[in-house]
């Protein structure tokens, strides 16, 4: 009777073991002295199995369910420990148990329910993790428990994979190279696509040489969770003198800058905070650690981050290395202890009155530290050749000058409303600029400090004018030689002095016999000013002639020292300024001269300067625009981009019109008399030539570097025509597909400055007004003629020209404009869409065979179309249903003539769509607008643009393809388009499923879906918008 009650014990255990807050250490002694008291161990085995299959069927993570998996593994492990407590003999008999449920769960673990399998890695995960550290298990058992778990970490639901990897994570060895476990662990982090896998595998996996890199690799996820983990995992299991300076420097820069805030705050409370205990909380030393010479920008917002966790009076207290100047002794100064001192004064400053008084303590008053900046400054070494060669020297050199860069930037934190200690400050500004041993990389911080104190535009022109010439044209002491008849002059008059004196001693030694002592007086007066004329002639004769005199300087430091003050001067100076005499004269001697200089970097600092003058004056633009294009195509790449950057600007500024190609005034005075009517029509005809062929070869000048070979040069190409383009100077069908195609085109998949200003370009010019719309309408079916005829062998070829036209239909969508720009305009009846439609119709009807047709009927049912373009659409539907052999083609037109059929305001307005019609038929000509007028103007400019026809040259020959021909294709996470929908411009992100998603079927040509793309445009928005419009008002 007692052993039935004891049997029935099992089923009361499980049914007990699912209620919420049951005590399981007391159900497992419970259940573990029936099982003691048993003769038929067997049967209990079998029967506790059989109790267990009810909950390892259930998929759901039931609170119930889970709560017996916990019982049972807490229940099987404890027969381990008592094996170590009772001794050997009921430790085998008690291994049974432990033994059977493992058989069991072997046997189960490839079973066809994905349930089965979950709870079966869950259950080895748990009994595994309820072991004691020191556990051990028999070696075939071990064996047995790893190979099934490593099957397990391929099956195709994620939930199992997940359980598999915790199951495993005891059975690592980090010390095995060969370890299969760590092997499968590092492909699991890089390639499994589901990231609550990755994440499991992150929370598992031990850091080793081995693995260290694939965890650092993981910071850098797609996913937010997966990132945080790894930044998590980094914080508690590695010491920070496992990682390199080049590793934490990027870790500190990539999650201080991560898009999430979540893992900003892992970085800030967790791995900075873990690396901090570990130089026992010495802010220096922290720094110390990371180089800060090199990387003073992650430094930064490093001490930010660690000054918004604390209380800022703690800081000020804790800011030891200030003496009681309120200044770091100068033989203290460090890279770090100068960056810590400038990080908190500007973060004191940043927080407003409340930093006020915690900056007093920090900074002494202007002028003491004027003095304090000179003295350090001035002792700066100037390396000869010799010492520049070594390396030891060299570095020295570097950190003094970083010390001095600090030190100057501190300057922008004082207060200098006092007029006493801003004019001592300017004054040593001044003296520090002029000195000879003033490095070139402190020239444009101390330029930029002076010119900020100083309010007024011609007081900031005259000192550096005056700087510039000290700096120019020192004074120079030079010998003067001596006359042979001034020698002979000097002689003679020595000799009389010598005649003089000897005279007056006599007379001096007769008063005295004689005892005329009052005259003797006056004589020793006599003799002693004689002797001083005698001494004065004797130095005059041995010490050379000494004149002064200014010598102008030429040498390449010295004219790259005066061009970066002339361009912090530049940069600084309102654009109302214009150039006056003082400037004008600085351009003559100094700037013209320096962009024909031998070296480079004088080079570049004068197109720099040059570029700046020329957006305060429109006709000293038009001027040197000779200038700045021979710089563009005959210099080096770096003073290449300082020249296409400067034209950009003049062309943002001042549009085409002071550029276009100019005739003689004179000859046109002289001919105007004897002209005819006829004459002065052609005259005009010409002139309209003449400027359309100045624009036409700019344009074509600067479009060609779309296709450069330096990405450099391609970035800043595709970034100035965007800006010209969104700011209404540049209106051009053609050159719109060229950007796309540049986009798009693998060669330019490491150019992240060019992709993320494209895709943030593209949403906003095309969604900012009709106009825009009806541009990329016309570069449709141009861009993908383009691809479709690219050869195999051109990088185009690799792109999905499915996923181009998806983009462009998005792009042209009517519910995607601005509502301002829909009532701003006259609306008409037909939308861009409508008019797409037409075109596209026409270029299915002029091949009905080709196998594009799919493509262009795919972009026909993705169309907004309206009712006012139903008639003339379904005539060409109709027709190229008769045409179209393809069947998929034709029931995609069947579904759009089917949407078009069910409005009931069929073939309403006739007239105004007629005249819409027209659109479809209009010339694949470039548009281009270069106007004087910015974007308000844009429908005056409209009138007079030029319709230039210009080469296309989408499928130019790329030079950059060596390099990447053998590159794949492109990643679905890399594409990105824009998805508007008619509700508004929501964008939906597919997420990963948390889930279970079995592995997808490959496919011969995988199409990036366009979700992805949105995700990617809509991370970039935000990021870049100022970008198109910065300068725009300079």
């Amino acid at each position: 009777m007692g052993a039935k009650k004891k049997l029935l014990q099992i089923k009361e255990a499980f049914q007990l073991a699912q209620k919420p807050h049951q005590n399981h250490a007391k159900l497992v002694v419970a259940l573990k002295s029936t099982y003691n008291q048993l003769e038929d161990k067997e049967d209990f085995h079998e029967k506790f199995v059989r109790f267990l299959k009810y909950a390892m069927i259930i998929y759901r993570r039931e609170p119930a369910v889970e709560q017996v998996i916990d019982f049972v593994a807490k229940f099987v492990t404890s027969f381990y420990q008592m094996e170590k407590e009772d001794g050997s003999e009921e430790g085998e008999e008690d291994n049974l148990l432990l033994n059977y449920v493992f058989n069991f769960l072997l046997e189960s673990h490839n079973a066809n329910s994905h349930a089965v399998r979950f709870r079966t890695c869950q259950l080895v995960n748990k009994i595994l993790g309820n072991m004691p550290e020191n556990a051990q298990i028999d070696d075939d058992l071990f064996d047995k428990i790893n190979e099934a778990m490593l099957i397990r970490l391929k099956d195709k639901f994620s939930n199992v994979r997940i359980q598999a990897v915790l199951a495993l994570s005891r059975l690592q060895d980090p010390k095995d190279e060969n370890c299969p476990v760590v092997n499968i662990y590092n492909t699991l982090l890089e390639n499994d696509s589901n990231s609550e896998v990755r994440r499991a595998v992150l929370s598992c996996i031990a850091p080793s040489a081995r693995t260290l890199p694939k965890i650092v690799g993981r910071t850098l996820d797609v996913k937010e969770a997966v990132r945080k983990q790894a930044y998590e995992v980094l914080a508690e299991k590695v010491h920070m003198r496992a990682l390199s300076i080049a590793q934490r420097v990027k870790l500190l820069q990539q999650g201080l800058n991560d898009r999430s805030d979540a893992v900003k705050e892992v970085m800030k409370k967790k791995l900075l905070q873990a690396w901090l205990r570990l130089t026992e909380g010495d802010v220096l030393e922290l720094l110390h650690r990371l180089d800060v010479e090199n990387c003073p920008e992650v430094a930064i917002p490093v001490l930010n981050a660690m000054f918004s966790l604390s209380p800022l009076h703690d800081f000020v207290q804790n800011c030891k290395s200030l003496d009681s100047r309120k200044l770091i002794p100068l033989e203290d100064l460090t890279a770090e202890n100068v960056l810590y001192w400038r990080c908190l004064c500007e973060y004191l400053k940043s927080k407003g009155e409340e930093g006020e008084d915690l900056l007093e303590q920090m900074l002494p008053e202007p002028a003491i530290y004027a003095d304090y900046l000179l003295s350090y400054l001035q002792n700066m070494p100037v390396l000869s050749e010799e010492q520049r060669e070594d390396f030891t020297c060299f570095e020295n050199l570097m950190t003094k000058e970083f010390i001095g860069q600090q030190l100057i930037l501190i300057i922008g934190c004082m207060d200098t409303t006092e007029e006493g200690g801003r004019k001592h400050l300017l004054v040593t500004l001044q003296k520090i600029l002029i000195l000879p041993a003033t490095s070139t990389a402190l020239i444009s911080l101390l330029a930029e400090r002076l010119l900020s104190i100083i309010e007024d535009d011609d007081r900031r022109i005259q000192i550096i004018a005056e700087i510039i010439s000290e700096v120019r044209e020192p004074i120079v002491t030079v010998d003067q030689p001596v006359d042979a008849a001034e020698i002979r002059k000097r002689e003679l008059k020595l000799a009389e002095i010598k005649v003089k004196l000897f005279e007056a001693k006599e007379a001096l030694e007769e008063c005295i016999t004689l005892q005329d002592f009052n005259r003797a007086s006056v004589l020793k007066e006599k003799i002693t000013e004689l002797e001083h004329r005698k001494n004065d002639l004797i130095k005059e004769a041995e010490e050379p002639e000494i004149k002064e005199m200014r010598v102008e300087k030429n040498d390449p430091e010295t004219l790259l020292k005066c061009l970066m003050m002339c361009y912090e001067l530049l940069k600084i100076m309102s654009l109302s300024k214009g150039i006056g005499p003082t400037i004008n004269e600085i351009i003559e001697s100094l700037i013209l001269p320096g962009i024909t200089n031998v070296h480079p970097a004088v080079r570049n600092m004068a197109v720099l300067c040059l570029g700046c003058c020329a957006l305060q004056n429109k006709e000293f633009a038009r001027q040197q625009l000779a200038l700045l294009l021979q710089v563009l195509q005959i210099d080096n790449i770096k003073v290449k981009l300082s020249a296409l950057k400067a034209i950009f600007d003049q062309l943002m500024l001042f549009g085409i019109e002071p550029f276009k190609a100019r005739r003689g005034n004179n000859s046109q005075s002289e001919d105007a008399h004897i002209r005819t009517e006829n004459c002065e029509a052609e005259s005009e005809t010409i002139e309209e030539e003449e400027e359309t062929a100045t624009i036409h070869s700019l344009l074509q000048l600067l479009s060609g570097f779309l296709d450069s070979e330096f990405s450099e040069l391609r970035t800043e190409a595709a970034e100035g025509i965007a800006k010209l383009m969104f700011s209404g100077r540049l209106i051009s069908a053609k050159l719109l597909s060229r950007l796309v195609l540049l986009w798009y085109n693998p060669v330019t998949e490491e150019d992240i400055r060019l992709r993320h200003c494209l895709g943030v370009f593209f949403p906003l010019f095309a969604y900012a007004n009709r106009s825009n719309q009806e541009c990329f309408e016309e570069a449709y079916l141009p861009t993908l003629q383009t691809l479709l005829n690219a050869p195999a062998t051109s990088p185009l070829a690799e792109i999905d020209i499915s996923n181009v036209s998806e983009l462009l239909v998005d792009l042209t969508r009517p519910s995607g404009l601005k509502p301002q720009s829909k009532k701003s305009q006259d609306y008409q009846d037909l939308t861009v869409h409508d008019s797409l439609a037409m075109k596209i119709c026409n270029g299915i009807l002029m091949d009905p065979t080709a196998p594009d047709v799919r493509i262009y009927a795919k972009a026909l049912n993705s169309l907004e179309l309206s009712s006012s373009s139903t008639e003339n659409l379904l005539v060409l539907l109709n027709e190229i249903l008769e045409k179209v052999k393809d069947k998929m083609c034709q029931r995609a037109i069947e579904k759009i003539k089917m949407n078009l059929t069910k409005d009931p305001n069929v073939g309403k307005d006739h007239s105004e769509r007629t005249e819409e019609t027209g659109l479809s038929e209009r010339t694949q000509e470039t548009d281009i607008t270069l106007s004087e007028n910015t974007l308000q103007n844009e429908e005056e400019n409209n009138k007079d643009v030029l319709h230039t026809p210009v080469k296309s040259e989408a499928t130019a020959k790329l030079k950059s393809t060596r390099n990447k021909a053998g590159r794949g294709q492109r990643k679905a996470a890399e594409v990105r388009s824009v998805s508007r929908r008619q509700t508004g411009t929501t964008v939906k992100c597919g997420t990963e499923s948390g889930d279970e998603i079995p592995e997808s079927v490959p496919v011969s040509r995988s199409r990036p879906s366009r979700r992805a793309k949105t995700v990617a445009l809509e991370k970039t928005r935000m990021n870049l918008s100022r970008l198109l419009n910065t300068e725009a008002d300079q």
